[in-house]
């Protein structure tokens, strides 16, 4: 046929199962694939353009689909294969039409890398998730379909390579979608030129056996018509031998010959009502013997994908074993098209609103009650695995993550090592912030370092999975004791101030042990770390001694009210103290609750002033931070702000914020991290963006020892080629 006898023949196609077509918009299509095509041939020499025309041929007879998927199947190869853009499509037909062509595109980049049975399920199911519509996937599988048909002018190794991905993804594809016919064909066509003798050797044995078995069908086909006349059961019988490759299936897995193979024939037996299925059962059961342990009722207990049928393998008078499957006219229908009969169902006004029978509809498809054929081919979103994000690692396996999943949890699915020394994430090829949402289909690598001081405890909040939350948990429980213990403490001591009393009264020589005990911890230190490394909260901890709590306060209104002293004997003035809550000396009161405050995050060397806050303790501010200026004080809290001072010892390490401002270019960010490496600083937070200027703003928390740590620092980042500015934020 030329290619227009052959465009009209698809019209002709579709007219007869919907003449309500836009057959305007479909043409529009054929002459727009033309010209983008044009000059483009296949490997068999013919115009490129039959392609795409053969794949729409294919959803029109095969699943009787809409304009709009027609469309896109003439239109499948222009976004991967011309010149012509989303856009274009969009703007010339429809964003529908346009989002169809190009989630096939994407579904055609996706490569097959190996053949490990997980890795195939989650590659299937990425396929899946990344076909927001479900007719991207019928259109990718009728491509595949056609691509198969025609697969004898590709070389010998692309013939094994798309054959195996085609038995591996797409034949499992088709089966869940319940598309027994394509699927059957796709399994067939692929052991065509997976084992090439086996497939002959079977094709021959049933070519050669073809006119015994055609005789043995007629037969049987005559008998079974005949009871059903005799009963008044309306149906048709017909025979068929097996497909090859569920023939190959069984020689190989059974270690059988073909003659070994039980039921090479099945009769189909199309009736009704289902009463008549059941009725049926009876009369073949009265024609030929069945075999024991061969019956299966899938109409009582569906397939997930809903099959429905009767199963039945019985002897006939000459000893020849056949299948007989016997269901209802729609369930032949949803048993050979699937999701495309359910919709032909819908177009044809036989079963509008009947979804809800369909339990893998149901998972498949958003609710459409009642609504029209068009409307329900436009509704047909897969949600089956919206939970889910499916994404590559550089050497192509797929990996999946829960949805809203980061780099953080690609690199601890991968290792423990890998997350704890990450340093940087690329996507795509491009630097991203660890807080980035991974995406179907991306292609995430993960820069690591063996001087990375491990993983910031902002980490646990921004990772979605509980793996890499549990294992983040654990680097702080082993690596960070020392450092867990100091907040931990810190976060006990605020909780239990806040309930009216000092950890020193609660954890006193009377009440330490059965504080433990109820704790179940062996010492105060053990408490300590687990609240620092997030094993628990002290919120928790203190919620369960709410009795030795009210037990002291008891006791502090019970004690006698302490005579006011004289002045003579008043204590003297006390020397500088070494120690210092949190290394910070606050003038005028002892062990009281000290906090640094977070809009200018003060490190030892800084000028600092104290405010005391209702409830919170000591809030300590640098003396240049706005927020601290006298100008800005009200009046009315005077008297609240305080001297404060550095204590001779401090902490190991306080955490202070740094703004970087850069131009934007590949490996800022590996250099960013390298700087803070090298200088045994630790990270405890990163948030990079683009200012309206186009250049790189990166916000850093990082813990130093004191301001010549950090000035350090700060002077190791100005160095970087394209830095403009290192700042501390204040206010």
């Amino acid at each position: 046929m030329t290619l227009q006898e052959q465009y009209q023949h698809l019209e002709d196609t579709i007219r007869a199962y919907n003449p309500g077509a836009n057959f305007e918009q479909i043409r529009a299509a054929f002459d727009f694939a033309e010209a983008a095509h044009a000059g483009q041939l296949r490997k068999d020499g013919s115009p490129f353009v039959t392609h795409p025309l053969a794949v729409a041929q294919i959803l029109a007879e095969e699943l009787h689909l809409d304009s709009e998927s027609i469309s896109a199947a003439l239109l499948h190869d222009t976004i991967e294969d011309t010149a012509a853009t989303h856009e274009d499509i969009a703007r010339q037909f429809s964003p529908t039409i346009a989002d169809l062509v190009e989630g096939v595109s994407k579904l055609t980049r996706v490569h097959y890398t190996s053949k490990a049975e997980e890795q195939m399920e989650n590659l299937r199911k990425m396929l899946m998730a990344m076909a927001k519509d479900i007719r991207v996937i019928l259109i990718k599988i009728s491509d595949r379909l056609h691509n198969m048909r025609t697969m004898e002018y590709q070389t010998p190794e692309k013939q094994k390579q798309k054959s195996y991905e085609t038995m591996e993804i797409y034949a499992p594809i088709a089966h869940r979608l319940g598309m027994q016919k394509m699927k059957w064909e796709l399994e067939d066509l692929s052991l065509k030129y997976l084992d090439p003798v086996g497939y002959r050797e079977i094709t021959e044995a049933l070519e050669a056996k073809a006119a015994e078995y055609e005789g043995f069908m007629a037969a049987i086909q005559d008998q079974i018509s005949g009871r059903l006349t005799d009963a008044g059961i309306d149906g048709v019988v017909y025979g068929r031998l097996k497909h090859p490759y569920s023939i190959y299936r069984k020689m190989y897995t059974q270690n059988k010959s073909l003659t070994d193979v039980f039921d090479l024939i099945a009769f189909r037996v199309i009736v009704d009502t289902l009463a008549d299925c059941y009725n049926v059962l009876g009369i073949i059961h009265d024609l030929y013997h069945p075999i024991l342990g061969r019956f299966k009722d899938y109409i009582g207990t569906p397939k997930p994908n809903m099959y429905q049928s009767l199963h039945t393998t019985v002897v006939g008078q000459n000893g020849i074993p056949f299948e007989v499957q016997i269901r209802t006219r729609e369930m032949h229908e949803v048993a050979e098209y699937g999701i495309a009969a359910h919709w032909k169902y819908k177009q044809n006004g036989q079963g509008a609103g009947d979804e809800k029978n369909y339990e893998w509809v149901r998972r498949l498809l958003e609710n459409q009650e009642g609504a029209d054929a068009e409307d329900f081919i436009h509704s047909l979103k897969v949600d089956m695995f919206a939970d889910e994000v499916f994404v590559f690692t550089p050497m192509g396996d797929v990996i999946n993550l829960p949805a809203g999943a980061t780099p953080i949890d690609f690199a601890y699915t991968i290792h423990s090592a890998v997350g704890n020394h990450m340093v940087a994430a690329k996507v795509n090829g491009r630097i991203v912030q660890f807080d980035y949402k991974l995406q179907n289909g991306d292609v995430v690598e993960v820069e690591t370092s063996k001087s990375a001081h491990g993983p910031s405890r902002d980490w646990i909040k921004i990772a979605q999975s509980s793996n890499a939350r549990s294992k983040i948990r654990q680097w702080f429980k082993k690596e960070r004791r020392e450092e867990n213990i100091i907040n931990g403490k810190a976060s006990f001591d605020a909780e239990i101030r806040r309930c009216g009393i000092t950890v020193k009264e609660l954890t006193n020589e009377e009440n330490l042990p059965l504080v433990l005990k109820k704790l179940s911890y062996n010492c105060l230190d053990d408490m300590y770390a687990a609240i620092g490394y997030g094993g628990v909260t002290a919120l928790k901890l203190v919620g369960r001694l709410r009795e030795e709590i009210n037990h002291v306060l008891q006791q502090h209104q019970n004690a006698p009210a302490q005579p006011e002293q004289t002045e003579q004997a008043k204590p003297s003035a006390q020397p500088r103290r070494v120690h210092g809550e949190q290394g910070i000396i606050v003038e005028g009161l002892d062990n009281c609750l000290v906090k640094f405050a977070k809009c200018c995050t003060p490190v030892p060397g800084d000028e600092v002033v104290g405010f005391i806050t209702r409830g919170y303790g000591v809030s300590v501010h640098r003396a240049d931070c706005p927020n601290a200026a006298p100008e800005r004080r009200r009046s009315e809290e005077d008297g609240r702000w305080i001297k404060v001072s550095w204590a001779e010892k401090t902490n190991p390490s306080y955490q202070t914020t740094l703004e970087v401002l850069a131009k934007d270019r590949p490996e800022l960010m590996v250099d960013i991290s390298t700087v803070i490496s090298s200088t045994k600083t630790q990270f405890r937070g990163l948030n990079a963006r683009i200012t309206a200027e186009g250049a790189v703003l990166v916000t850093m928390d990082v813990s130093v020892a004191d301001t010549e740590q950090l000035q350090a620092v700060v002077r190791r980042l100005t160095q970087i080629s394209g830095v403009m500015q290192v700042n501390r934020p204040a206010g």
